[in-house]
């Protein structure tokens, strides 16, 4: 049962966005509330989502309703990490991670059959070099991308080889946060510190300049020939939101953006997000500043809540 704060979060909400004229709905989750979910995918065969944790390193499930929560995968489960970024790609789910206290450097893939849950493979890199894997595109060839937020490296595996290898690694895209790959797969898409970076997949060539406007992504996900993006880094809150950016025709360069949702103070550090039959799914209220990353403590217990999912039509 909602508390009265919690109750109040959610209709505060609702009646935001039924002022902004867009058509949301909000699902309440009914997970623990010190999950700190960063990563999010949803399996559209069975209509499941799926949430990491940042502080307890494990992955939860639950129908798209809200309704049937389950633990996909114990804390520490194959050794995984504080999560980031997910993806999924037929029975298989992607999922990234990474030590969070200050002075250690290990990030994790692991590859997880959703029917069973059973562990198919994993990759890990440990070294003295400070690395962050941050999120993931997979291509139709089974080809995977990760970025690494803390250098301007993005890692790749062919599937179903073991070697990790660094695709690319340019002073040009900084820092990148969320990728994704155009349905050809010709085009990489990186939300670098200067701006979303076009990367033609063959040649590894930047085939755009990136603009800082387009910068302080998190999220970003290729749909019908435009991107979409999670805007949440820019200390002033009415510069961030749930934005589409639309593309030339040869997907080269970004022509222009909208912001579809505004994120008001209400909005708690939304992340990442999915994209499933023509709707976009992300959490409102991560929560993630409430979160000490060097102690995996929680800063102040009382400002916890229950998680919302926002869902809205893809424009």
């Amino acid at each position: 049962m909602l508390n009265i704060k919690s109750l109040f979060f959610f209709l505060a909400l609702i009646w935001l966005n039924s002022c902004s004229g867009q058509k949301t709905e909000l699902i309440a989750l009914p997970f623990e509330q010190d999950l700190f979910p960063e990563g999010i995918t949803i399996d559209s065969r069975t209509k499941t989502v799926y949430l990491n944790s940042l502080k307890h390193n494990k992955i939860v499930s639950s129908s798209i309703n809200g309704n049937n929560p389950k633990t996909f995968l114990e804390t520490n489960g194959h050794n995984y990490l504080s999560g980031f970024g997910m993806t999924i790609k037929g029975d298989t789910l992607y999922a990234l991670g990474n030590s969070l206290p200050e002075g250690e450097s290990k990030s994790i893939l692991l590859l997880l059959q959703l029917s069973t849950g059973a562990l198919i493979d994993s990759y890990s890199i440990k070294d003295s070099v400070s690395h962050y894997w941050n999120d993931l595109a997979i291509s139709t060839t089974n080809q995977v991308f990760i970025t690494d937020s803390e250098s301007n490296k993005i890692y790749t595996i062919q599937r179903p080889s073991k070697t990790i290898e660094i695709y690319l690694d340019s002073e040009a895209v900084p820092n990148s946060n969320g990728i994704t790959i155009s349905a050809n797969d010709n085009y990489l898409y990186l939300a670098s510190d200067n701006g979303v970076a076009v990367i033609e997949t063959a040649s590894k060539k930047l085939l755009n300049k990136p603009r800082e406007e387009y910068s302080s992504i998190d999220g970003l996900k290729y749909y019908k020939n435009n991107l979409y993006g999670i805007v949440n880094g820019w200390g002033e809150q009415s510069q961030n939101g749930l934005f589409k950016f639309e593309l030339n025709p040869t997907g080269t360069e970004v022509l222009k953006s909208k912001k579809i949702v505004e994120f008001t103070e209400r909005f708690r550090i939304p992340t990442t997000f999915d994209i499933c039959d023509g709707y976009i799914y992300f959490i409102t209220n991560t929560q993630i500043d409430n979160l000490d990353g060097n102690t995996n403590k929680i800063i102040d217990t009382n400002k916890l809540e229950p998680y919302g999912m926002m869902k809205i039509k893809v424009e």
